[in-house]
């Protein structure tokens, strides 16, 4: 499904969203861009010169906004305003959050009848979250609500940290335990550890969990009864692996409130993380506004992906035997994959057309840093190239942050990520190069959304998989590859309220679950005061 369907639904307010479309047509371009510096001037001049010609509206894609430009409007007019002022309104416009439409983002639960646990549970549930840092976040958030479904107790989730990562450190290396437990409070009971029960043969003995395999997606039905059955009979049950293992669409608000109260709340990472994140940050703003892209292209993602035929003989076999030690036996024909938008955008493709598409007049004035993340980029510097000459100012956390800044919080295994993420959320701009279920970006968009509407930019992959492709066939000139291009870019910025169609999941848009507003018609989403 286009990824560009929940952009279009009406939510169920009824409230109708301007559409929004570039009406600046760029002309004079020369049919080979040097560099950022040619670009730039070409497109102001362009734009000077048509708006002194005839009346222009630029109307920024779902920025929540707009403003006249034209004759008789002194008080508005670009072609009264310095080079300078041009550049810093265009680049306020695109960062400020979109108009909420009245809505503003609350986990806090309306259900008069929702009370603290009680002192005595049904018994203990451990979980064991496998996978990266955010299909842990989310199998975290899945593990709160079972435990509140069942009435238990919630051990303290085990990460499976070890098996990719190399890193041990588990939920109180990377998370503020204490802030975690307290925060759910009022909604579960959370303890560090099993209790001891009794002394064996000299030594204290813990309570024995039953061991359970959940269904994939299972309906909260199933904690009810075979859950809590063995929770009743064992007095501790371990689910695992937990990982989707409670369906996203719930029908009851109040459970996915509570998924929002931990993760948008409760999971707040250790203070050095918090502490690092803000530094990188802080030096960013220094330089002006930054856009922060995860280039997602890694051997594991390439390789569980299908995306092989781009690289050499050697890289390809590789990736072919990275796939068969670690996924699922599954025949991957590469043209097809792409074509359906399964494959990760180059960094070439990155450079040339999804950020070109945004439109060259805006994202020439805004991104002054690029952030990508993570790991090493499969292919090296040659695929690299193209996005350093057009984008000389890339940063990374290894960039930015001191060596031994990054040397006291071991930023090689969950926790480098975890400075990636908060270093996105405060961005001005996000934009995933690939984004699915659980992974980095898909909470990132979510987080954003409920953290004030920040604007993300989600590339329609699907659509500009085969401009890339006839460009490289050389069946496309250049006019006709950018104008395509920004086509199909043209309705790819998340940022104000919008209905989730399928795929986009529960934790790419909490709204409006998570969200309320004084005078909603309906009284579940009216806002109960804050959190």
């Amino acid at each position: 499904m286009n990824r560009t369907a929940p952009l279009k639904a009406r939510n169920a307010e009824n409230e109708h969203f301007e559409e929004k479309s570039w009406s600046i047509k760029m002309k004079g371009l020369t049919r080979r861009q040097t560099g950022p510096g040619v670009v730039f001037l070409l497109c102001v001049v362009s734009m000077v010169s048509h708006m002194r010609q005839e009346k222009l509206k630029f109307t920024f894609m779902n920025l929540g906004s707009s403003f006249e430009v034209g004759h008789g409007n002194e008080h508005n007019s670009l072609t009264h305003l310095t080079y300078q002022e041009t550049t810093q309104l265009v680049a306020d416009r695109l960062r400020s959050s979109t108009p909420s439409l009245g809505w503003r983002s609350s986990a806090a639960s309306r259900n008069p009848e929702w009370s603290p646990p009680p002192e005595r549970t049904n018994g203990y549930l451990l979980v064991r979250c496998n996978g990266g840092l955010n299909q842990q976040r989310g199998a975290i958030c899945n593990a709160v609500l079972a435990a509140r479904i069942m009435n238990a107790t919630l051990v303290l989730p085990a990460l499976d940290t070890n098996s990719f990562w190399h890193d041990k450190s588990g939920f109180s290396g990377i998370y503020d335990v204490r802030h975690f437990i307290t925060s759910l409070a009022n909604d579960v009971k959370v303890v560090t550890t099993l209790p001891l029960v009794g002394v064996v043969y000299k030594q204290h003995r813990r309570i024995k969990p039953f061991q359970l395999r959940p269904p994939r997606n299972a309906l909260p039905n199933w904690y009810e009864t075979v859950a809590l059955a063995k929770m009743k009979e064992h007095g501790a049950i371990l689910l695992s692996p937990f990982s989707h293992r409670l369906a996203e669409e719930l029908d009851n608000l109040d459970y996915q409130r509570l998924r929002c109260r931990v993760n948008y709340h409760a999971l707040r990472f250790r203070e050095d993380v918090m502490s690092l994140s803000s530094k990188i940050v802080a030096r960013l703003r220094a330089e002006g506004q930054f856009l922060a892209i995860h280039l997602r292209f890694e051997m594991d993602m390439l390789a569980f992906a299908g995306c092989t035929d781009i690289f050499t003989v050697a890289e390809q076999a590789m990736l072919v035997k990275y796939r068969m030690e670690n996924f699922a036996e599954k025949t991957l024909h590469y043209t097809d994959r792409r074509l359906i938008g399964k494959c990760p955008l180059t960094p070439e493709e990155v450079s040339l057309g999804a950020l070109r598409g945004v439109t060259i007049f805006v994202y020439m004035y805004m991104y002054m840093y690029i952030f990508f993340f993570k790991g090493d980029i499969f292919g090296g510097e040659r695929f690299m190239d193209p996005l350093r000459k057009f984008f000389p100012r890339l940063k990374t956390r290894k960039t930015v942050a001191t060596a031994d800044e990054l040397n006291r919080i071991s930023t090689e295994g969950l926790l480098g990520p975890a400075v990636d993420y908060m270093v996105c959320l405060l961005s001005d701009i996000f934009m995933p190069t690939f984004e699915g279920p659980s992974n980095f970006a898909n909470n990132l968009l979510g987080h954003r959304l409920y953290n004030g509407f920040h604007k993300s930019i989600i590339p329609d992959r699907r659509a500009l998989a085969p401009i890339f492709m006839k460009m490289e066939e050389g069946s496309l000139d250049q006019g006709e590859f950018k104008e395509r291009v920004k086509a199909a870019m043209r309705t790819t910025l998340v940022a104000g309220p919008h209905t989730r169609v399928e795929p986009e999941s529960f934790y790419t848009n909490p709204w409006p679950e998570c969200f309320c507003k004084p005078h909603a018609a309906r009284k579940s989403y009216q806002c109960p005061g804050p959190i």
